[in-house]
């Protein structure tokens, strides 16, 4: 995703998240651009287009929820906390907490409500996932992991619908690399990047 009006819902979620967390108080501009690394036009670009929406006010140097705000604040609060809870999770063999709390901030931006439902009970198997490269031919498979050390690498790979919970096949083989099936769609892998995607069948 990296169309102005990608970046700018991002910005949106990413102020009302800030807001949710502090609940009913007063975030300062300077906090909110100190914590969502784009530039300050779209920061405020976002702002009035929350302000359009009814879903914040400004207050001097100050942002706040409106009523209607509070309802959708909550929901992307909610969303990242299961997604957060489920990297966490998997911290003890794959990642750090702060790796894990990056990889939630772009994540939450990709996937439905329907997704975070099946993140959810994904947190509740015992199995451990195998690499995407050692699924068989056709079989299908369910993602439970993307193991990618460089965030602008694992964006792109959740930008292509390749997230936990999906349902995942193995076309056929291509010289270095696979033909995948995912989301109602084809994309071809190379095997370095097939080896950080963990399935279970």
């Amino acid at each position: 995703m990296t169309g102005e009006s990608d970046i700018l819902r991002i910005v949106e979620e990413d102020i009302l998240r800030i807001l949710g967390e502090e609940k009913s108080k007063r975030v300062s501009l300077e906090s909110i651009k100190s914590e969502i690394k784009v530039t300050y036009l779209f920061i405020t670009n976002a702002i009035k287009e929350l302000e359009r929406e009814g879903l914040v006010q400004s207050q001097g140097d100050s942002i706040v929820l409106t009523k209607e705000g509070v309802g959708k604040a909550e929901n992307i609060v909610k969303r990242h906390l299961v997604l957060e809870n489920y990297f966490k999770f998997k911290i003890k063999r794959t990642r750090s907490e702060r790796e894990a709390h990056k990889m939630t901030d772009i994540l939450e931006h990709y996937i439905s409500k329907e997704v975070i439902e099946h993140i959810k009970k994904l947190s509740t198997f015992k199995t451990e996932g195998f690499p995407l490269t050692k699924l068989a031919l056709n079989k299908e498979g369910i993602i439970t992991d993307i193991l990618f050390p460089d965030y602008g690498l694992f964006e792109r790979i959740v930008s292509m619908g390749i997230v936990p919970s999906e349902k995942i096949k193995v076309m056929y083989k291509i010289p270095d690399g696979m033909v995948i099936y995912v989301g109602g769609k084809k994309f071809a892998l190379g095997n370095e990047i097939a080896k950080g995607i963990e399935v279970l069948s």
